[in-house]
């Protein structure tokens, strides 16, 4: 590939920074709690197991980053696994 064609590429990806990789692991655990299409577009049926590992993945982040977030960041983190636990209670209930 050609430098024009990378610089093209990178254009094209959003920004990586810590806000962006909590909704992409929060994403994740929409597409395994059945909320959102998978990129493969398939069927969304949900995996709790990987769900829960997602949402596990993110408590992590959160109790390792403590401190060292901006107020932002950190509300964000905050809020995503207050969703994503509420959803996982919700989804577990309605596939016992």
């Amino acid at each position: 590939a050609s430098m024009a064609d990378e610089k093209t590429e990178q254009a094209e990806l959003p920004r990586t920074d810590f806000s962006t990789f909590v909704l992409s692991l929060s994403h994740s655990a929409l597409v395994h709690l059945g909320d959102a299409p998978s990129p493969d577009g398939a069927a969304r049926t949900p995996n709790l197991v990987l769900a829960r590992q997602t949402i596990d993945l993110l408590e992590i982040l959160s109790d390792k980053t403590k401190g060292n977030l901006t107020g932002q960041e950190e509300r964000l983190l905050e809020h995503v696994l207050y969703e994503l636990r509420m959803r996982f209670v919700e989804v577990t209930k309605e596939n016992p």
